[in-house]
């Protein structure tokens, strides 16, 4: 593995998330941060993929991948942030900041830049695997990316639809994918992470840290800045009805929806 490549790679994200960041402070809107670090990591792949050691088929394999994959979801949020509000969960945080948002904002993008770095080392490692393409497990780890794709930008189109209707103002998304979890969008988004440690396993010990990946982007999603903020910011604009959803239907693996009954003074 040639250690250049990642760290010339690690700088660039740094640096792109500082121009997020000041794209940020003059827009006002910090949906295009999320903009800027999807292109960025689908960029950092693409490189990766290119210049990584492993045979033509399962670098363009690769490239294709995380060309798809950056050009869907940076391509949606960049349109959800077009002439849009600003993202509730940054809007939270910069409150919490205070006085110090304007440079706790650019340390938090700088530990985005780290999130994107392993992302674009999983990639890396699956484009430079020098097993014989396909394995079964290769076309496992292609089934697994596409319907990752292809869920995701389901699920985010049955949201903007529901947006879209009078019933959105009060009510909670609950088509579609969205009847079986809280966040499919997010599942999927996970999902398609976990194709590049099936594209990446192989002898040699440093393959395995394409496994961080699908970790990293579960623990985000889950615990950190995916999950807990959206909800939060739903208690408090949806409230019982909120709750209500969250006693029935999972938060991130899709699953049967449970039959609850309300609770004490809440409307079904």
């Amino acid at each position: 593995m040639d250690a250049y490549l990642p760290v010339i790679i690690a700088i660039g994200l740094s640096l792109t998330m500082a121009g997020a960041w000041a794209v940020q402070r003059a827009t006002g809107l910090s949906g295009w941060i999320d903009t800027i670090w999807s292109f960025a990591v689908g960029l950092g792949g693409i490189i990766a993929a290119l210049l990584a050691d492993g045979s033509f088929d399962r670098r363009m394999t690769v490239l294709v991948l995380i060309s798809l994959w950056a050009l869907r979801l940076g391509s949606h949020i960049g349109s959800r942030t077009k002439g849009g509000t600003e993202d509730p969960r940054y809007a939270k945080l910069i409150e919490d900041w205070g006085d110090h948002a304007v440079t706790r904002l650019f340390g938090f993008l700088q530990i985005q830049a780290i999130a994107a770095f392993v992302l674009v080392l999983a990639v890396y490692l699956a484009a430079g695997n020098g097993a014989a393409f396909p394995r079964l497990v290769d076309i496992v780890a292609i089934v697994v990316g596409i319907v990752a794709i292809g869920g995701e930008t389901l699920s985010d189109a049955q949201l903007a639809r529901f947006r879209k209707t009078r019933q959105a103002r009060t009510e909670i998304c609950e088509v579609g994918l969205w009847r079986y979890s809280r966040h499919p969008n997010y599942f999927f988004e996970w999902l398609f992470w976990c194709c590049f440690p099936l594209l990446a396993l192989a002898s040699p010990i440093w393959s395995w840290l394409s496994l961080l990946a699908p970790l990293l982007m579960y623990w985000l999603l889950v615990h950190i800045s995916g999950i807990p903020p959206l909800e939060e910011h739903m208690l408090r604009s949806r409230g019982d009805k909120f709750r209500a959803l969250q006693r029935r239907v999972n938060a991130f693996f899709p699953g049967p929806r449970k039959s609850t009954p309300p609770l004490h003074g809440e409307s079904r």
